[in-house]
Formats: structure tokens, sequence, C-alpha cells
């Protein structure tokens, strides 16, 4: 290792300039190290950049607006902060790490006892120590309480330090250095305070009691500086140049984007809506699209817009336009798009892409904006695909309408998912902001600059929704504008949603004190309970609570007839045979997959081949299930877009149920949980068709699943185990009425039902309420198990301001991926697993013969050559749940590994970590006891061996 120094450098001693920060591990540097000084000019300097050139406006406002002198001082601080979150370097424990670097510290003055500080040395990690180094000088320096500060430098790797490892460091000063040490800290921090014009200010930050999110976003900056700063291709390891001339090659280099500026929107809201979506001629804009748009301009920000309204009103466009009004108003400078699974993100990021391409900047020569697409298979949706493959330079963009739209590389890299501007992702992304885990500031960051989006609000269970709300809360403390969107969304989840992000927005409700005694409380949304309107939009007042605003429908309205179906198959094969006599379309939903292809199977046996039957659901590998979906819309979806057939069936799982545009003639489906049963039926007779069969023009729903002859009705044995039977009796009990003949009206009875079975209400007849008392408790019960278990990794509420975030994600999930970090945030008893599916053949694996490119041999001995990765990870595929049971799924593992060993693989992105389960060219395989059977048009069907 080259040991020499250079000239060049601010006024240090030679201890201060001795301490080393980096060294070269790619072995290209001809220094062979980096001083601790040039690390921490590099990351001020970066922080800066930073600030003035990325950051969301409405971030720097948010810590502007605690500190004495406002957007001026908060960048002080962020640049101070980084210009010494690397202080715990200058320290015995850190530099024996590189022992000729150290014995040059050590030959200025630097001298520790090497077995000592050896032994103890686990005990003050370089951010903890620098968090203890820069408490104590803050102190000094006339801060009554300084962590609010220094734990920006302890959570510079991404975990705030807990009190027991201050006190590991705090008991072992000699981690820290002696008097030379103190004196050479004392220096560097003393230089940097002075390069960065902190000196004259800190004292004036005592008086601020910096709060819980301003201290997460200056972490979220630093951190975001450090890597940068770090990253050798944009400032390696020279001494050369001048500290301006070394920022502008490496900001050069990395050439992040700018923020969104929104430009002025037209005048008009017709014109907006038609000059932002591709609107058929003469279109204007529905009520509730009117409604959002006018009320984003007018609610008080920050605040959340809850948007109910039926299935097609144009929810999606109404949010994206308040996305627009509302980030101009709060200097949001994107968004994110928020959605139940994978198939809705993919669908939905096309949506965004198109509206981005139409959206102006207030800059026109900005460059091209920055998106994401943020789920596990993000690479296999090809929009995203190509977009990765898509540089962004600067300076590229439409002078009217849209910019050009791409995928930054350095902001696709790990821990980064929410840092781009526009950002389309599955929920579970935004329930990680209040799991308690690593670089949890990172995520903070990303969304607290951004507009966000919820779609499909109902979707969420217990479980998912106490990480929901306490996401909202901050949410609310970071000042983000939230927009919720629903089509049957229960009013105490109105009531809840709102509430939580109040709590982040204003904190929490003092509790009542002795003059209070007998005085009845207040509940301010009390109104949010009991507002049976719809379609209704309701959002955020200056003060706790909110107000809902009803507007008129859009004059699309259905009368369906609604009837029980006794569930057996040859029921359902006379009436199939009946409705469809003429023709016809029909789709069947089952709750599981497993009733999807035993009802396939039975139907393609009596039904003929006059009549097809395909199947939808969540088993078939990845490549399969988009082309499925593709398949659906082709097929089924609006007039004049779809090549319908005059006769077919579709028995679907869930997946039918959510942002799939399709229109069927008939519908049967299993008894559900209300909210679902109506969005189901929202794919009966979506769009209007003068050519629907005779037999048909008139909507039927058919509602299976259960046993209507026993009081109350008995749901079906799958159905029991994937929803709470106390919301499926609920369900049954509202729809008592339409059952017996009345006519269930669209979207007039979408709020009466769903607020009826989820209120506190009786329901059902008083034959009924014995057994739905029970299930009721037994639920309630299971809610309070689930509410305990979410906690035990959900981030605390938000403190109140002064309180640092010392030991913040304490006992959470250290060093979880993503796919690790879902399985805390959605329950369930089993694991979820995926494995890669390929096809053995007597000369070896190969992919599926049936995708496209597939057949081609795949080796396992080393990695494959490109494009085979990429191709093979499109074969990923779930196992059911009865093969990721706690008491098998073990088992199914080693047998996965044992039939194929592809250890060459995991130095390959695509493939790292994954399981083959290969398949005969039947598509028969038997793993850890159970028979398998895969082909693309019934997906996977599993059972244990000899049943």
């Amino acid at each position: 290792m080259n040991l020499h120094t250079d000239s060049h450098g601010p006024k240090l001693g030679d201890a201060a300039r001795a301490v080393w920060g980096k060294t070269d591990r790619k072995g290209t540097s001809p220094v062979g190290w980096l001083p601790l000084w040039r690390h921490l000019a590099d990351s001020a300097d970066v922080a800066g950049r930073l600030w003035d050139h990325w950051l969301s406006p409405a971030v720097r406002r948010r810590i502007a607006d605690e500190l004495p002198d406002g957007d001026r001082d908060a960048r002080t601080l962020a640049v101070w902060l980084a210009g010494v979150h690397d202080i715990g370097k200058a320290t015995p424990a850190f530099a024996i790490q590189a022992p000729a670097l150290a014995q040059r510290m050590r030959d200025r003055g630097l001298d520790y006892d090497r077995d000592l500080i050896r032994s103890d040395r686990r005990y003050a990690p370089h951010a903890t120590a620098g968090h203890v180094i820069l408490a104590d000088w803050l102190g000094r320096h006339g801060l009554t309480d300084p962590h609010p500060y220094a734990v920006v430098v302890g959570g510079h790797h991404g975990a705030p330090p807990t009190d027991e490892g201050l006190r590991d460091v705090q008991m072992r000063r000699h981690l820290l250095g002696d008097q030379a040490w103190e004196q050479t800290q004392e220096e560097l921090l003393a230089w940097m305070t002075e390069r960065c014009a902190a000196a004259d200010r800190i004292v004036s930050w005592d008086a601020v009691p910096l709060s819980q999110p301003a201290q997460a976003a200056l972490t979220g900056i630093v951190i975001v500086a450090d890597w940068i700063a770090s990253n050798e291709e944009f400032f390696p390891y020279l001494l050369d140049g001048s500290d301006a001339d070394r920022l502008q090659s490496g900001w050069h280099l990395l050439d992040l984007p700018v923020p969104w500026l929104p430009a002025a929107a037209p005048a008009r809201l017709d014109d907006l809506f038609k000059v932002r979506f591709e609107l058929p001629v003469g279109a204007t804009p529905r009520p509730v699209q009117r409604t959002v748009a006018e009320l984003a301009a007018t609610m008080p920000t920050p605040g959340m817009m809850i948007v109910e309204a039926a299935m097609g009103e144009g929810k999606t466009e109404a949010a994206l336009a308040a996305v627009e009004i509302l980030a101009r108003r709060t200097g949001a400078s994107g968004c994110y798009l928020a959605l139940p699974t994978r198939a809705t993100s993919d669908a939905m990021f096309g949506r965004m892409l198109s509206w981005l391409r139409r959206l102006p900047d207030a800059h026109a020569d900005r460059g091209d904006r920055d998106v994401r697409l943020a789920h596990g298979k993000a690479a296999l949706n090809p929009d995203y695909d190509r977009l990765r493959a898509t540089s962004l330079p600067s300076g590229i963009a439409e002078d009217v309408g849209g910019a050009a739209v791409g995928v930054h590389k350095w902001l696709a890299g790990p821990k980064r998912t929410l840092l781009s501007s526009f950002v389309v992702g599955t929920i579970d992304q935004l329930l990680f902001a209040a799991l308690r885990g690593k670089h949890l500031v990172l995520r903070h960051l990303g969304l607290a600059g951004k507009v966000v989006v919820i779609d499909e609000a109902h979707a969420y269970d217990v479980f998912m929704s106490q990480f929901l709300d306490r996401a909202l809360e901050w949410l609310g403390a970071y000042g983000a504008p939230v927009v919720v969107l629903s089509a049957t969304l229960p009013a105490h989840r109105r009531a809840e949603l709102m509430a939580a992000y109040d709590r982040g927005r204003l904190g929490p409700e003092k509790p009542p004190g002795w003059r209070d005694r007998g005085k009845p409380r207040i509940d301010r949304y009390a109104v949010l309970r009991n507002d049976l309107r719809y379609p209704l939009v309701t959002t955020s007042t200056e003060g706790r609570g909110a107000t809902a605003v009803s507007c008129p429908e859009s004059g699309r309205s259905i009368e369906i007839t609604v009837r029980p179906l006794a569930d057996d198959l040859p029921t359902m094969v006379e009436l199939l045979r009946d409705r469809l006599a003429d023709g016809g379309c029909a789709l069947i939903v089952r709750n599981t997959v497993a009733r999807v292809q035993e009802t396939a199977a039975a139907l393609r046996a009596a039904l003929g081949p006059d009549t097809p039957v395909s199947v939808a659901h969540s088993r078939f590998m990845a490549v399969d299930r988009a082309a499925k979906d593709r398949w659906l819309r082709d097929t089924f979806g609006p007039p004049g877009s779809a090549q319908r057939p005059r006769r077919h069936v579709v028995v679907a799982s869930q997946v039918a149920e959510q942002s799939l545009d399709i229109d069927f003639d008939l519908l049967v489906t299993d008894l559900a949980p209300i909210d679902l049963v109506l969005q189901r039926i929202g794919r009966l007779h979506r769009h209007p068709r003068g050519d629907r069969p005779t037999r048909l023009t008139k909507p039927e729903c058919w509602i299976a699943g259960a046993d209507w002859l026993t009081e109350p009705p008995q749901p079906v044995n799958g159905s029991r185990r994937v929803y709470q039977p106390a919301a499926l009796l609920r369900s049954a009990a509202v729809l008592v009425p339409y059952l017996d003949g009345l006519r269930l009206r669209l979207p007039a009875d979408i709020a009466p039902l769903t607020q009826a079975a989820y209120g506190p209400q009786p329901v059902g007849p008083p034959s009924w309420q014995p057994a739905m008392a029970e299930a009721e408790a037994k639920q309630r019960d299971e809610i309070a198990a689930k509410e305990l278990k979410a906690d035990g990794f959900r981030l605390a509420s938000v403190a109140e301001p002064g309180v640092s975030l010392l030991n913040w994600i304490s006992g959470g999930i250290a060093g979880a991926d993503d796919r690790m970090a879902q399985g805390h945030v959605r329950d369930s008893d089993a694991e979820s697993l995926e494995v890669l599916l390929l096809v053995r053949t007597p000369e070896g694996l190969i992919l599926p013969p049936w995708i496209d490119g597939g057949g081609v041999p795949v080796p396992t001995a080393s990695v494959p050559r490109w494009p085979i990765p990429r191709l093979i990870a499109r074969c990923t595929l779930p196992l059911p749940r009865t093969m990721t049971a706690n008491d098998v799924i073990d088992e199914v593992i080693a047998d996965l590994e044992r039939r194929t060993d592809v250890s060459a693989w995991q130095d390959n992105h695509w493939l790292a970590g994954e399981l083959v389960l290969d398949v005969d060219t039947d598509g028969r395989a038997t793993v850890a006891g159970f028979d398998l059977q895969y082909s693309p048009d019934e997906g996977l069907r599993a059972a244990r061996s000899g049943t």
C-alpha cells in the first residue's frame, strides 16, 4: 500500500491530515487510500448540491420550518451534518482496521493499545462512536440536548444508535482515544464547522426542539451524500484538484434528475383532463373527477383526501389530476402510487407513463423524468425493462407537453426504491415505512417529498391496516399529501384513516385532564362513521376531523338480479346451459385456486367443446400470468377493443376483482365479504353493449359457495380459510333482501351495503343472531391478536418535537430485504415461496417450450449466457400454501435443492437465491410428497401423493 501523501488540502495539523477514511478496495488508486478530511469535504459538498438541485422543495421546507433562519439554516445544518458524519472514524476503534495506515497515524501522535482496542472495538462501530463524539462536542458548545442532532451522525449507516450502544462506547472511552485523539477530533469538527459557516448557528439551534421527521429526513440526506461521495467512479481516490472541480466532475458523472416543478395548469378543468388523459372525443370530466380536482385546489395542506366512487368512474385519472394540483401547492416533486398486487401495479405503471408524457414542467429544459416500478418482479415488466436501458442525459425535454421518462441507474440501486420521483409499486413499499428496519430513513425521505396515492384501500386486511395507519401518521407528520381511492370503503375505515393522518399532522390528542371529568369526549370523526352518501369525497380540515362532499353520479347506473345458487356443480352446469344457450360470456369467481381448478374441470366435462372454459388465478408462472391478463383484457375488454367470443366461460380466483377492465354477461361468485362481492359485480355488464344474447340482456349475479338451506348459511371450508366467517355471514345477511327478489342498484346500493356489513348494528334474521354473535366474538379476538402481532415490528408513533431517534428501530428486522420484510407486513401462517419452473428432458433442463424464447438448454454448472437468465426469471411460479406451511416448507426446500443444484448461479443477480422446480415434458413432478402438474392453460395443480 502506498503511504505517501500530498501537499493539498485544508489547514489541518499533521495528525488530523493523517486520519484515514477510505481504503482502495479496487486497487485502482495511485494513492491507495483517502484521508478522512477529503471524504468529509466531498460529503458536505455533495449534500449542498443535493439540497440545491435534487431534494424536493417540500422536504426542504419541512426541515426549514423548524429552524430560526429557515432555508439557509436548514441547508447549513444538512451540509454540516454530512461534513461531520464520519467523525467516528477518527478513533482507535476504526483506525486499527488498516494497520499500515494506523501506524502512519501513530507516527503522528495518535497512539493506542493494540491488544485492548482489538479486543473491544466491536463495541464502538464508527457511526455510534461518531454520535458520542459529536454529542460531547455539541454539549461543550452550548447545546442542552445534542442528541437530536448527533443521532443523524449515529444513524448514517441506516440504524440510529440505541441507549445500550451509546453506553457501550461511553463505558470504554479508550475506544475513542486519549487526549491526542480528542484534539484531532476537535480540530476536524472545528474545521468543518468553519468550512460550512455553522459556527455562529449552532447555539441558535439549541432553542429548536428538532422533530423526528426532520431528524429522519436529515439522516436520509446524509446517507445519500455519503453514498455518492463514497463512489470511486464519481469521487476517485485522488488528492489533486480543487474542491469545486472535484464536486463538478462527480456531480456531472452522477447526473441526478432535478425535481419536477409543476407548470401552471389550464384554467378550465375540462381542458386539464383533455390534455392530460386520452379521453374519448367529446368526453368531459365525470362529476367525481371534477369534485376531486376542485377540492385538491382548495383543501388545507398538508392534508388527505379520500375518494369513494363506483368502479369505472375514473378515480385513477381524478387522483393523478389531484397529484398535479397538490404538488403545485405543496412543493412535492413526484408521487407514489400504491396498489394491492404486482399485477395491478404493472397495469398502473403503463397508465402513469402515459400521464407523465403529457405532464409539463415549469422548466422546459429540465431533462428526463426518473421513474421506478417497485415490486419484486419489476424487471419482468416490458415497459419498465425498456426504460431500465434508457440513459437520462440532462437537457432532453419537450417545450410543451411532458418530458421523456427513464430509469436513473444510480437511483435504481438497492435501498433506493422510493428516491426516484415517480414510483408505482405494491402497497408493501408504503407499509415498509411503518416497519422497523435498517435504512428506514431512506424510505421516509423518498415519501416525504411526494404526493402518495393509495388505490383499492378496501383491499387491506386488519394486519396490513395496522402498518398502513402508522405509515399515514408519519406521512401526516412530514406534511406529505395523501389521496386514498376505494369503491367500497367501510365508514369506520374512512374515519380510522383520517384519524391516523391527523395524529401525524397535528400531533396526538391531549388526554382529558381533571377539569374534563364528567364531560363527554368529543369524537371528531363520528360524522365520518355515519355518512352513507355516495359517491363521497372526504378531505382534511384545518383542525382535527374532516369534511365530506357528495357529488352527483355520472348517470351510469345498473340494476342487477341477485340469486342464491346451490354449491354443487350439476346445478351450476344446468344454469350455464340455460343462460348460454344463445351464446354469452360468463365469469365464475371462486375463493380458492383449488375450487377454480375443480370447477373448470367439471364444466369442461359437462359442457363439451361448444362452450370453451378458461381459468385465471395466481398460480401461474409470471410470464404466463402476464399473458393471461393480456388475454382477458383483449378478449373481454370494452367494446371496440376486444375480439369477444360468441360463448365462453372464465373461472377465476380473486385476480378478477381488481384493476382489470373486463366485461361479462353473467356472473357466478362464491360468497365473499360484501366489498369484494361488489367488486366482482363490477365486472358484470361493465360497459354498454347492444349485442348481448337475449337471455343475458339483464344482468344476473348468482351467489354460490355456501349452503343456503341452513340458518345462517354455511360458507364452504375454503372460503372460511380465506376470509373471516363473521365477514362472510354479515355479507350474506345484508344480501338477504336481494336474494329474496329486491334488485341491486349500482352505484346507489354500494354505500348502504358496505356500511351495513361493516357497521356495528346487528344484521340478518333473528334466527341467525346466535351464530353471528359467536363468529363476531371470535373475529374480535383474532383482530386483537393481529394488532398485537403487528406491534411486534411496527414503528412507534411520531414522538413530540425534541425527542431524538435513539432506539427508533430497535428490535426491528435488521438487514432484511424486501421479500423478508413483506412477511412482516402481510399476515400469514405460512411463508411464501416462489420457484423457477424449468422442463427436464433426457438432454437436461430447458426453458418451457411454450414461452417466447423457450426450448433453449439451461446449464446448471455455470451461469447461463445472456439473455437466458432474464428468460429464466420470467418463469417464477408461486407454490401453494399447502407446500409452504411451517410443518413442510423445510422438506420442500431441501427436496428442491437436492433435485437441482444451481449453486453456480449465485453470482447472477437475476438468479441468485432462487430454487428450481423441474417438471417432465408432461409438466409433472413429485416434490416432498406432493404430486405437481403444470400447464400454461391451467397453471399449477398440487396434491399430496396418493390423494
